[in-house]
């Protein structure tokens, strides 16, 4: 198992590309499932849940060539005659659980493991299966397993998510293009990855309206062709780095390849903690205050701040000028990190579903373990402003969301070096 050996404190200076977006490719991948005509996606990162999801695509039987190096994904889906995805890689992330909708509403049949992935919090897919229900699609459960039965044709009709649901969306989509005469979905997510799916299936010759709005209505068609897109930016790798730009005040970082509306209101929150941003077309640029100012904030389901950011604006509160907190809205359970950055001396308290902080703090070298994906990268930004060496475990968290987390950081100045545990 892998560990990295970060030395601070380190100002971070220079360009840094941001990759493709690793939660707005998977509903791409499954997509592909629903025309029997090649398809290509370009800028796939290289992450763990993609070879992942890969690998779940193959078991049903189609063609999947990953091309690293140019970090494109063709698919050729016209051979998929096995209707399963197994536990043992859908326990491995929650993102399988979109064959469901894929193949359902392309074949009329799917049997999918109830999912795993990170270990925080319940998320249950109590949603995704009324909905399924909702539109005419049998469900049943055998020994952990989902079992869905679809007409050629069923009736559709309407469900509201409550409460609105990015995978919910997702696969409600995923299996009613096909499948479902006309169908609504209320309360839909509007995040940039369900635009995105919409747009690309929109292209295939989907008949979608409403993406990025409260209501998704779809009317079905006979079938989808095949095409090349492109995937979007990663907008939490972009909040990331902004967030670690203004950490240390001799930073000043250039982000490039970025998708700035899809950022929501989180550049003007940065700039209220003191940092300059910006904002030149696919470009970002951020520099560190000298003093870095305390700003509270509240997730919330998009466009409000991302519950996938919080940690890592956590840590940078740890070295703002007073007290501050965090509060997480949508799960209620997301800080495993606080106990970790205590022990590099950061000084904070959690309270039910807020963690307040109070800085700055003097943080020294330390060990700590990561528990999710969000929490190891907020470890990592505290490392690289923290007195000495610390190790921070588990970080085969981080290689399922950060591509070349440690290359791009190094290159700007970080000094991160990967080693075994």
């Amino acid at each position: 198992m892998d560990k990295f050996i970060v030395k601070g404190k380190t100002p971070l200076r220079g360009d840094i590309s941001i990759s493709g977006s690793k939660n707005a490719a998977l509903p791409l991948l499954a997509a592909a499932l629903l025309t029997d005509e090649p398809v290509r996606f370009s800028n796939v990162p290289r992450l763990q849940d993609i070879y992942t999801f890969n690998n779940v695509l193959r078991v049903v039987g189609a063609q999947v060539q990953f091309l690293e190096e140019q970090n494109q994904v063709h698919i050729d889906a016209n051979n998929v005659n096995y209707l399963e995805a197994p536990y043992d890689l859908v326990r491995k992330m929650r993102a399988s659980f979109y064959m469901l909708g894929a193949l359902v509403g392309k074949h009329g049949y799917a049997k999918v493991s109830m999912p795993g992935g990170c270990a925080w919090g319940p998320r249950p897919v109590d949603l995704h299966l009324k909905g399924l229900e909702a539109m005419g699609i049998q469900i049943t459960l055998d020994k952990g397993y989902v079992v869905a039965k679809a007409d050629d044709q069923v009736s559709g009709g309407s469900f509201r998510l409550e409460p609105s649901s990015v995978g919910a969306t997702i696969n409600l989509i995923l299996a009613a293009v096909l499948r479902a005469k006309s169908f609504r979905i209320e309360n839909a997510a509007k995040e940039p990855d369900v635009v995105q799916l919409c747009r690309v299936l929109n292209e295939m010759g989907a008949r979608i309206e409403g993406a990025g709005t409260d209501t998704i209505h779809i009317q079905k068609v006979d079938k989808l062709t095949g095409g090349t897109f492109r995937n979007d930016p990663d907008r939490i790798e972009v909040g990331t780095f902004m967030i670690a730009a203004t950490m240390h005040p001799d930073s000043h970082l250039r982000l490039l390849g970025c998708n700035a509306d899809h950022l929501g209101n989180f550049p003007e929150l940065l700039r209220q903690t003191g940092a300059q941003v910006s904002i030149d077309g696919e470009t970002i640029e951020v520099k560190a205050p000298e003093v870095l100012q305390p700003v509270s904030i509240t997730t919330g389901i998009y466009p409000g701040f991302p519950t996938d950011l919080q940690a890592q604006w956590a840590t940078m509160l740890t070295q703002a000028n007073g007290h501050s907190s965090v509060t997480d809205t949508v799960y209620f359970d997301r800080f495993s990190y606080v106990p970790e950055l205590s022990r590099l001396g950061a000084d904070l308290k959690v309270e039910q579903n807020k963690v307040s902080i109070h800085g700055p703090s003097k943080l020294e070298g330390a060990s700590v373990m990561s528990t999710d994906l969000r929490a190891s990268v907020s470890l990592v930004l505290a490392a690289m402003v923290a007195e000495n060496s610390s190790e921070i475990l588990r970080i085969y968290h981080l290689d399922r969301g950060y591509e070349s987390l440690e290359g791009k950081l190094n290159a700007v100045g970080a000094k991160l070096t990967r080693a075994q545990e």
